[in-house]
This record gives structure tokens, sequence and C-alpha cells, in this order.
């Protein structure tokens, strides 16, 4: 029975043999094909590397000469530069008021207020009546004075006649003695004259000044614009009482605004009044550049900080006290060569730029400047205007690369 089994075996192991073979062969045939392919690929990734490393795609722009400045940008408000706070000139109730807010004014002829006038008017007719007073004093002095005078002329005769009859031994000693002390008695009486002569006078110019006080309470009570402007205040209502020094109108002039900014400390040096400018922005008007006008001579301890500001004379429309300002101060301002900033790269601790030569690459050192609108100025590095500068591609670039220009940037 084993001599059966082996028997119907043999006829069915020479297919299978045959079935290995085959996959045996096509095994190999995939494998040189696959490594043919390989092989292939890999020469063609070599050739594309070796080609990248000869020529270098790059963007070039040509440098500008413009203008360089070195700006700081910050914010401010708009202020009236001439502004008065009226307020009464003397205590009293409020009778009426001629202007309200809003309304323009001018300067000593614009009616403000007016105080209460009763008791300064009563106070001006007494103030008058006493001047008359004293006139009349002054007056009935004088022609006391004369009077006495008169009289002394006499004694001084009658004096001068009885010594010469003395002398002759006309008259006694004691006739004499009488019309001496007469003459005396007199002259007494013309320097008391005198003095009450003078008195009046001082006391009509105390009259005339207490008149002119009175007169001058009495102005006061109606008030006038200081200032041409507008009322930008009323803080006060008829009725009310006034105080001086307790101001209720506030009165400004917008024909004359400057603006005013707060900078840092350490820009202190570099403002000049009467130089540095500023450019000027407000509600979207642009009002170009204004030179400083004010430079604070101190600096806040505190906030470290210094204020500046610039006159507008007749500003535009839409341009009124208390308006935020956009400021750009101006503190540098040069014209210089200049290159894309993107053109700048750090190489060993260097600025460095690269320029295109004859389809190579060559670094050169720059030390940037001020930078404007994407532009950065070269202080120092040798650079032409005719250069081709690198702008894109120089990160994969080196001094000495060859490089092929794509595109030319404007």
């Amino acid at each position: 029975m084993k001599t059966d089994k082996t028997v119907k075996q043999k006829p069915a192991s020479r297919p299978f043999r045959w079935i290995v073979v085959g996959c045996i062969v096509v095994v190999v045939a995939g494998l040189g094909i696959w490594l043919k392919l390989s092989g292939h690929n890999s020469r063609a990734a070599e050739a594309g590397v070796g080609q990248q490393v000869k020529s270098v795609p790059v963007v070039v722009t040509r440098p500008v000469r413009r203008t360089f400045e070195q700006v700081i940008v910050t914010q401010g408000n708009v202020e009236a530069k001439n502004v008065a706070m009226v307020s009464p000139r003397i205590p009293g109730t409020l009778e009426k008021f001629f202007v309200d807010e809003g309304d323009k004014v001018v300067a000593g002829q614009t009616k403000l207020f007016q105080t209460d006038s009763i008791t300064l008017q009563q106070n001006l007719t007494i103030s008058e009546h006493a001047l008359a007073v004293a006139r009349c004093a002054q007056r009935q002095t004088q022609a006391n004075l004369e009077k006495v005078s008169a009289d002394f002329d006499k004694a001084e005769l009658d004096f001068q006649r009885f010594e010469r009859l003395l002398e002759k031994k006309a008259a006694t000693q004691d006739v004499f003695e009488q019309q001496q002390s007469r003459y005396k008695q007199i002259a007494a009486a013309k320097k008391l004259a005198k003095a009450q002569v003078e008195l009046a006078a001082e006391q009509v110019r105390q009259a005339e000044a207490a008149l002119a006080i009175a007169g001058k309470d009495m102005a006061d009570t109606t008030v006038f614009a200081p200032i041409s402007g507008q009322v930008s205040l009323r803080i006060a209502e008829p009725g009310e009482t006034g105080q001086p020094g307790r101001p209720i109108l506030r009165i400004e002039d917008t024909s004359l605004v400057e603006v005013s900014v707060f900078l840092p400390a350490v820009y202190y040096p570099a403002v000049v009044a009467g130089q540095t400018q500023m450019k000027v922005n407000v509600s979207g008007i642009d009002l170009g550049l204004q030179t400083i006008s004010y430079k604070s001579p101190t600096i806040d301890s505190r906030l470290r900080t210094f204020e500046v500001k610039c006159l507008l004379k007749d500003p535009p429309d839409g341009i009124a006290p208390g308006a935020m300002a956009r400021i750009g101060g101006v503190l540098e301002s040069r014209e210089a060569l200049g290159v894309p900033s993107a053109a700048i790269e750090q190489r060993g601790g260097q600025n460095v730029i690269f320029v295109v030569r004859d389809n190579v690459s060559h670094q050169v050192t720059v030390r940037p400047g001020i930078e404007n609108d994407g532009w950065t100025e070269i202080r120092q590095g040798e650079l032409s205007e005719e250069a081709d500068v690198v702008t894109m591609g120089q990160y994969m670039i080196e001094d000495g690369s060859k490089v092929t220009v794509q595109k030319e940037g404007e």
C-alpha cells in the first residue's frame, strides 16, 4: 500500500516546481526594473541639485536716492492760543447777559453781561456831590486868604510907619508895640489862610479820586469782551450772584490755534523751537509740515515728557479747539541712497546686502540708517545707484554664488 501512494504523488510534483520557478523569475525581473528606475531617478535628482548650486534665481532692484526722515508719531490736542476766562469785576447780582454760547465777540466793543448797578449809581451821585462841596470849600478858603492878605498888607504898612515914628520919637513905645502885635497876628492869620487853601485843594483832589473810583465801579458793572473770538462756555444765569475771580464766561479765539503734544524726554535735545517741524493731521485734514513754535523749558519729572506746540493761523474749517491731532515729529531729515529694507541681512554679526555683477553675487557690508516706507538709508558701504541689489533670493546665496536674474524689482 505504501508503493501505491508513492506512485500517485510523482506526477503532481512537476507542475509545482514549474510554478515556483516562474515566480522566482518574475520577482527577479521586477527587482531589476525597480533598481533601474531608482538609479535613473537618483541621477536625475543629483543633476537637479547640481543645477541649483550652479545658478540661483534672484530678483534685483536698483538703489534710489530719496529723503529719509526720523519721525516720532504720537497724538496731541488742538487748543486756542488766546483764551479768556471772564468774571465780574465787582460783587453783586448778575442783572443781564448780552451774549450766549457760540456768539462772536469783538475785544473792547461787545457787551458780555451787567451787574446790579443801583447801589453803585448812588455812590457815584454821592461822590459827585462831595466833589462839588469840596470845590466850594476851596473857593471859600481862597476868598478868606485874599481878605487876610489885604489886612496883612495894611498892618504891614502901619507897622513900618510906627517904626519910623518911634525912631523920631513921635510915637510912644506902647503904641508901637500895639501895632507890632497886630502886624504879627495878621501875618499868622495869613499863614493859616494859606494852609486852609492847601487843605481845600487836597480835599478837592480826594473828592475827585473818590468820584473816579465810583465812576470806575459804575462802569465795571458792564463787562466788555477782553479778546475777540467766540463764547465757548457760559456757566451762570441772570439773578445769580457774581464774584470777582469766579469766571462765568469763556472766550476763545478760534482764528489762532496751536497743536500741543508731549514727547518722551529722550528726544528733548533733538527738538529746537523755530527749526524742528511736525507733520500735522487733524480730523483727517492734512496740514503738512508745521514748525514748532514752543518747547517747554522743563521736563516733567514724573512722566518723563516735555511739551511742544506749533501755531496754526486761520485754520481751515473742521479744525477747532479740543480736536485730536495726529503728530509726526520730524527729528531728522536728509537725502541719501537707500535700498529696500528686505535686502539687508545679518551675516556674521554684520549688516550686508548682495550685489549682482556678471551673474555673480557679491556681499557688501553696509551701515543702515533711517527706515521709511519699506526703504532703508545706507549710511556707509560701497554702493552706487547703478548697482543691482538682490531683494529676493538673498537667503539662498553666498558671496560668489552664481545667480540668474528672474525679473527686476521696481
